[in-house]
């Protein structure tokens, strides 16, 4: 049986940048699953037609299709229940206020910095589609949601919690990675695959946390396509 994962994909078809899609490529890694990844781009909504849904990730399993990425997870908690990623129902709660803070926190600073490097490395035929539905939700153009030093320094406060965190232990989900780490990871893989911004100083305990991160699974993380490395493709 043959794993499908329908996964975001930018300039080029190996530069996959969804907050969304790494947590569940990082959740599959956990369970030892194995997976082959779509690329998928914002214009091909019919391809997604099959499971009602018109955005990624999408999981298909077998006959079993599932969309969204917390439920991706939940999941596969259910159908392959050793390793588990959210654990108990009070572990599950906590897994949905880790997306929560990632989306609410973590997101809207990364995206003061890495905007316009992220527009870049859309692909052309999405730039239009990505810039009218971002400038619909934020009720202002690109370029003014683009505010490197806010955005910088609002992520050195929403951090805080995390380097709290990782102060006491290794991974936000204690000495093992869990679903906490591959939530929040997930938008620190979004920022690092479209744009060479540095977000985090290497003092910092959030930093040593993100190279063990990146580190996990053979390098998955460490070893993905960034926009810097598409010839022509960073500017």
């Amino acid at each position: 049986m043959t794993r499908v994962l329908y996964d975001l994909c930018g300039i080029d078809e190996a530069l996959r940048f969804s907050p969304y899609c790494w947590r569940v490529r990082y959740a599959l890694a956990h369970k030892g699953l194995d997976v082959e990844t779509r690329p998928w781009r914002f214009s091909e909504k019919q391809a997604l037609a099959f499971a009602n849904h018109d955005k990624v990730p999408v999981l298909v399993d077998g006959e079993t299709v599932v969309a969204d990425s917390y439920e991706i997870l939940r999941y596969l908690d259910r159908t392959y229940p050793e390793a588990p990623l959210l654990g108990d129902s009070m572990a599950d709660a906590r897994g949905r206020f880790m997306a929560h803070y990632a989306e609410r926190s973590l997101a809207p600073a990364m995206l003061h910095i890495i905007i316009m490097d992220l527009l870049n490395a859309i692909h052309p035929d999405d730039r239009a589609y990505f810039r009218e539905t971002r400038e619909k939700r934020f009720g202002r153009t690109l370029e003014e949601v683009h505010s490197p030093v806010r955005g910088l320094s609002q992520l050195d406060t929403a951090l805080g919690p995390l380097r709290g965190r990782l102060e006491e232990s290794t991974y936000l989900d204690g000495e093992a990675p869990g679903g906490a780490d591959y939530i929040v990871f997930g938008n620190f893989m979004w920022a690092r695959c479209v744009s060479s911004a540095d977000l985090v100083s290497n003092a910092d305990p959030v930093y040593a946390w993100l190279e063990r991160m990146l580190d996990l699974y053979g390098g998955l993380g460490r070893q993905a396509t960034r926009v810097t490395d598409i010839e022509g493709a960073y500017r």
